[in-house]
């Protein structure tokens, strides 16, 4: 049978074997707790890190998690406005009936968002705000109106949409052209 060959004694092994000064081993002691403290130190650091990073992560996930199905709601939303928008304007002599279901569908959509507002979820209208390419999608241009400064949001086609701060949807914008483009 075969025997392996002796393993070579490791560098603390032959720290400790070789004779030294008491003063010598003293220091080689001190240096090699320097050397544990700093790791130690790092470690701490680097778990804390990790520590931070992940309740950033956490909270952002709990946050912005339903950030799909707001989409979908919102587009629901827009989609009732538009359904509200094309119902003909109130008269006095219309149907009782029609005015009953503008009525009840107004409540929807004052619920609906309301619903959506508890939840983080703001609606940003972008008409007379200067136009903001973090929010805004200019859809068209035109000359600006008298008295308005080019660069400005004419009209809102829909508006801009935000889930705690982050946008969620942007506003379909028409911008005051500048003078001469």
């Amino acid at each position: 049978m075969d025997t392996p060959p002796p393993a070579e004694p490791s560098a603390e092994a032959a720290a400790l074997a070789t004779p030294e000064t008491p003063e010598a081993r003293l220091a080689a002691l001190e240096a090699e707790l320097g050397e544990m403290r700093d790791r130690w130190l790092r470690a701490e650091a680097e778990m804390q890190n990790l520590r931070t990073r992940t309740q950033r992560e956490i909270a952002d996930a709990r946050q912005y998690a339903i950030q799909k199905f707001a989409g979908d709601v919102v587009e629901a939303a827009q989609n009732l406005r538009r359904g509200l928008d094309a119902l003909p304007t109130a008269q006095p002599e219309e149907d009782a009936l029609l005015g009953k279901l503008r009525d009840g569908f107004e409540g929807v959509e004052r619920s609906v968002i309301g619903m959506l507002e508890r939840h983080g979820i703001a609606r940003q209208d972008a008409t007379g705000l200067p136009f903001d390419p973090e929010l805004h999608q200019a859809m068209a241009e035109q000359p600006a109106p008298e008295g308005v400064t080019p660069g400005t949001v004419i009209q809102a086609w829909t508006p801009a949409w935000t889930l705690n701060g982050r946008l969620l949807k942007p506003a379909m914008v028409v911008v005051a052209a500048k003078a001469g483009g």
